[in-house]
């Protein structure tokens, strides 16, 4: 695939490369980072091409968003799409106590899907990023907050989508059932979607995408390393933030191997595979280095031979059926 093809999503006029850049890495997600490093980050994708970012509020309880747009601002606003997410508002508070953020910031967020707190939260994420407005608005993990996700934020995001104050109207999750439920109130144009469409994953298959496709949302898909088990399936591997089960870590090595045969990195295989599905316009990769930088832009251009995902398939690794690029 060429990652830096730049499609729609949905309906709206918004287009996105087919490799976006996940900015969670910059807003020291287990790691510090720091401001110089995270500017040379997005200004190296800026350089090979990507002009997806997506960020959020929870990222470093702001410090993605400020740091996105400390290195994106001075671009012309036209030439790049930049999505973040509401569901959040920071308020001052201690550090992260689940230890995610390495770099406090005297803030933290907490759950708010009204729709007054909807509009203040991105009010908030603009000032942070110094732009006038986010391409696409994804209510972010109302998984315990459904009601007022659909009867507060929602009808927020519609409102703003008519404004012109953004573009497109999106929710992001770690699960597929909810998203579903979403696209069939026929507001969304998009959803971002971690973790439930990789190689090791194809839970969505069986709600979200052939809803999504015969609605005509797009998908974004997050995740498809799994967080990093898809990357290096080594003993000690992480698969949803967690150890990995010695059953899981042995199906990531055996599609490993299948790889290998076909001398294709897993990366690039784990990359690519989600963009097979129609209803997919584009993956993010979690990026904190101009060299995770060029390593996502090297797997999402390897040419992967449909013999690979043959052999997965017959191989028992992936299901018949499931749409491979």
């Amino acid at each position: 695939m060429n990652p830096l093809d730049r499609v729609p999503l949905g309906g709206t006029g918004v287009t996105v490369t087919r490799l976006g850049m996940g900015l969670a890495p910059i807003g020291g997600l287990f790691a510090p980072v720091g401001d110089r490093a995270a500017t040379d980050t997005v200004e190296a994708a800026w350089q090979a091409g990507i002009r997806f970012f997506d960020t959020a509020p929870h990222y470093g309880a702001g410090l993605s968003e400020r740091r996105a747009g400390q290195a994106l601002r001075h671009r012309p606003r036209t030439e790049f799409t930049l999505a973040t997410k509401v569901g959040r508002r920071l308020v001052p508070g201690p550090p992260d106590p689940a230890g995610m953020w390495a770099e406090p910031t005297g803030d933290e967020p907490v759950f708010d899907f009204s729709a007054a707190g909807v509009r203040a939260a991105y009010e908030d994420s603009l000032s942070r990023l110094g732009v006038d407005r986010a391409d696409v608005l994804h209510i972010h993990d109302p998984d315990h907050h459904f009601e007022p996700a659909l009867t507060g934020a929602l009808p927020a995001l519609v409102e703003l989508r008519e404004a012109g104050l953004t573009g497109a109207v999106s929710a992001g999750m770690n699960q597929s059932a909810m998203l579903t439920d979403f696209a069939r109130t026929g507001y969304f144009d998009c959803f971002l979607l971690a973790g439930r469409y990789s190689l090791l994953d194809q839970s969505a298959l069986t709600d979200l995408l052939p809803e999504c496709a015969t609605r005509g949302i797009s998908v974004i898909v997050g995740g498809v390393y799994n967080s990093g088990i898809l990357a290096n399936p080594a003993p000690g591997a992480t698969y949803d933030y967690a150890p990995a089960t010695p059953a899981v870590l042995a199906r990531a090595q055996q599609i490993e191997q299948v790889c290998a045969r076909h001398e294709v990195p897993l990366r690039a295989a784990a990359l690519q595979f989600p963009l097979g599905h129609p209803a997919v316009a584009t993956v993010l990769v979690g990026m904190r280095s101009p060299a995770e930088v060029a390593d996502a832009i090297a797997m999402a251009s390897v040419q992967i031979p449909g013999a690979l995902w043959h052999d997965l398939k017959t191989a028992g690794l992936l299901d018949k059926e499931v749409p491979v690029p």
